[in-house]
């Protein structure tokens, strides 16, 4: 995967296919943190990313240990299905989903005519990740990537995300200063910056792809990351079923997966188990 993940990075012209000088030297403390950063800036020229988008970039970031203590304390994902389906708010996100299914119905037609995934998942998705956009996160995001590619535990998963936010900055779709969750995930369904450069979809027609203020950019996106995963029009999503194996991309834990595939099939009428 990781070998995917930089051709790609490289066919966009995004990293170069020079080789690179030596990487920076991860930690386990903030203790190294600016010398890793001095690093990092020395050495991602050599990788194809503009000095200047690099210096803009870093002026403010810090070792963020907030997002330490996030990556290092995730434990809702070892509930079990009732008890993560009380703690996230599954039955408020079914009730308001419906809402929001009804309410934007041109918008998911639209989305499921281009990617042939319908209204139920994203809304699942959308609810549990931001509570549909009312709350995405105060971290700097920034901060929060660079400070994961310092950290020895994924340093590698993260310095690739890190080169690909410096291409979201360089291209204009994110500002030195946002601000979002606490592993550097990016608007109204948290999308980490190397999906927003692979997946990200412009839903609106604006020309741009703004995953904050553009519900439509941020579920078309979902939409099309779940197509790359392997979703395919017109077959279900429950489990066992063909379309859950690309419900299983969104996201490693098995208790989520389910709560996706349980919210989304309740919001669709369809008859769905939460065993």
């Amino acid at each position: 995967m990781k070998k995917i993940i930089l051709a790609g990075l490289i066919a966009t012209g995004f990293l170069s296919v020079t080789p690179a000088l030596a990487a920076p030297q991860c930690g386990n403390d903030s203790s190294g943190f600016a010398r890793w950063a001095e690093d990092f800036k020395r050495v991602a020229p050599s990788s194809g990313v503009n000095p200047s988008v690099v210096e803009r970039a870093f002026a403010n970031i810090s070792y963020n240990r907030e997002t330490i203590r996030a990556d290092r304390g995730q434990k809702s994902f070892k509930l079990s299905f009732d008890e993560f389906m009380r703690k996230r708010g599954g039955a408020t996100i079914i009730s308001r989903g419906k809402s929001m299914r009804s309410g934007n119905a041109s918008l998911f037609a639209s989305i499921e005519r281009r990617y042939g995934v319908p209204a139920g998942p994203l809304i699942a998705i959308w609810g549990m990740e931001t509570g549909f956009g009312s709350f995405m996160g105060n971290q700097h995001t920034l901060s929060a990537v660079a400070t994961l590619a310092y950290d020895c535990r994924r340093s590698a998963y993260f310095t690739e995300q890190l080169y690909a936010a410096l291409q979201l900055v360089a291209r204009g779709d994110l500002s030195i200063s946002a601000r979002g969750a606490a592993h550097g995930e990016i608007g109204q369904t948290q999308f980490l910056p190397l999906n927003v450069v692979r997946y990200g979809a412009d839903g609106d027609g604006d020309g741009r792809i703004d995953m904050v203020r553009s519900r439509a950019d941020a579920l078309a996106s979902t939409a099309n990351f779940l197509r790359g995963h392997g979703w395919r029009a017109g077959v279900g999503y429950q489990p066992g079923e063909p379309n859950f194996a690309a419900i299983q991309g969104w996201n490693a834990a098995s208790v989520y997966q389910r709560a996706i595939a349980y919210i989304g099939g309740q919001i669709d009428g369809l008859q769905t188990s939460s065993r």
